[in-house]
């Protein structure tokens, strides 16, 4: 199959250039636009926040939900995007277009279904959830607008893992970026000068939502990917998509079980009161922001991992992955060491006016910059493993942080320290999945070491 220039020159920019600077040039948009998505999502937390503790608890409960959304948006994105840089890799234009075409339709079909049954049993779900009938009015409202949007959300998660396989990771950005900063000037319009309260913030992410989709896919239909979204190649082959699924199953899997482990967290903090869940539902908000920089760095690392192990170019693959652990670790020791001094005034940002939740929030929140360093290591591995198609190994590292180790110690710790328990469950956690994922690492190099020779 021919080729042309501008796929050719892509090529030889993901395989050639120097790995340093072709991490930091993709991963620069990449870290923006993760910081938007995560700036939007604690602004929502930090406006809703005013209305009450309890609204701010509502805002906990409804993370579970889109976590779980996101995980089905990521399990099909994921999958596909490292489909597609590792196709690229091997200049299989034909393949890339295939998959980009089917996991967009996957992504449609599955988001239209989870909206509906989501709409339909909203207040048992969220009950389930951990919603205390004081949180449950501000839950159902805020939740009705985010169902509303699940194939908008989905389908765009999608594009932008498309996009950044591609190594077009400026294009991700400005779709998701305007969407965010939108998001971020709609929230204050619709919560109070209009006075929608919590459901104004669902709104205006819903808007911003549908805006960063149209702006996605005009870059599809403008010609300006390098795969193309047609009908034609939408796959009937049952195996493209098992390979998509069982890549981004690891996604699904740490998208999951962060909405499981959300659940599990409410209800044990619920047992100390609204302040408990609501100072727990910010310090989830504010390190998911943290950890946002380190994923959109780790996104930029993802296509020279893929397209490099396609080329079998593993040396590159090597230095790629242990350039970008480095410089993890060094930002998030920084981070942890401002965060762990500054807790308590960094949770009376959000609400002021509660000494109990600023308690609760800031010893939880020094308990988790304990392990922050670690989490370089965690997230990049399970890159690592999806991008070179190892879906055993991803999945079973992005179900440790938030499953195998969470799940069981959000149950046993509160029973032994009670609300000290509930804070420093993640910290424990997060020790776990860092010893873990060395194993797997170890194996991993030492493969691609013996292919080499």
């Amino acid at each position: 199959m021919e080729h042309t220039d501008a796929e050719l020159r892509q090529f030889r920019r993901m395989t050639e250039t120097p790995v340093p600077g072709l991490v930091v040039s993709l991963a620069i948009p990449t870290i923006f636009t993760m910081l938007i998505t995560s700036f939007y999502n604690m602004a929502d937390t930090f406006f809703v926040a005013r209305l009450g503790t309890s609204a701010a608890g509502a805002v906990g409960i409804v993370f579970a939900i889109m976590a779980f959304i996101q995980a089905v948006g990521f399990t099909v994105g994921i999958g596909c995007g490292s489909m597609v840089s590792r196709a690229l890799g091997r200049q299989d234009k034909r393949t890339a277009d295939r998959a980009v075409s089917s996991a967009f339709a996957l992504a449609l079909l599955l988001g239209i279904v989870l909206s509906a049954v989501g709409l339909l049993f909203s207040r048992p779900l969220l009950t389930l959830l951990g919603a205390t009938p004081t949180i449950l009015p501000y839950a159902r409202d805020y939740a009705r607008y985010i169902f509303l949007g699940t194939a908008v959300l989905c389908c765009s998660i999608v594009l932008n893992n498309t996009l950044r396989a591609e190594g077009k990771a400026i294009f991700s950005t400005v779709g998701l970026g305007f969407g965010g900063v939108l998001n971020i000037a709609l929230d204050p319009l619709f919560i109070f000068t209009f006075d929608l309260g919590i459901a104004g913030a669902a709104i205006a992410t819903l808007i911003s939502q549908c805006v960063s989709l149209l702006i996605l896919l005009g870059f599809f239909l403008a010609g300006r990917s390098i795969t193309r979204l047609n009908p034609a190649c939408i796959s009937r082959d049952r195996a493209l998509y098992f390979e998509i699924l069982k890549i981004g199953a690891s996604s699904f899997c740490r998208q999951g079980l962060a909405g499981v482990s959300t659940v599990a967290l409410n209800v044990s903090a619920g047992a100390y009161g609204d302040a408990a869940v609501a100072a727990m539902s910010i310090v989830g908000r504010i390190f998911h922001f943290l950890l946002s920089a380190l994923i959109g760095f780790g996104q930029g690392f993802q296509p020279v991992a893929g397209y490099n192990y396609g080329a079998r170019k593993y040396e590159r693959v090597r230095e790629a992955f242990f350039f970008a652990v480095k410089n993890g670790t060094v930002f998030l020791t920084c981070l942890a060491v401002l965060g762990f001094c500054f807790a308590p005034e960094i949770i009376s940002v959000f609400q002021p006016d509660d000494p109990q939740l600023i308690e609760i929030g800031a010893t939880a929140f020094r308990a988790q910059c304990l392990a922050l360093p670690l989490q370089s290591t965690i997230v990049l591995s399970n890159m690592l493993f999806q991008s070179v198609g190892k879906a055993f190994q991803a999945l079973f590292i992005s179900a440790t942080r938030q499953g195998i180790y969470f799940l069981p110690l959000i149950l046993i710790l509160p029973r032994f320290f009670g609300l000290a328990g509930v804070q420093y469950t993640q910290t424990c956690s997060d020790l776990c999945a860092f010893a873990g994922c060395l194993p797997f690492l170890w194996f991993f190099f030492r493969g691609i070491a013996r292919e080499k020779k």
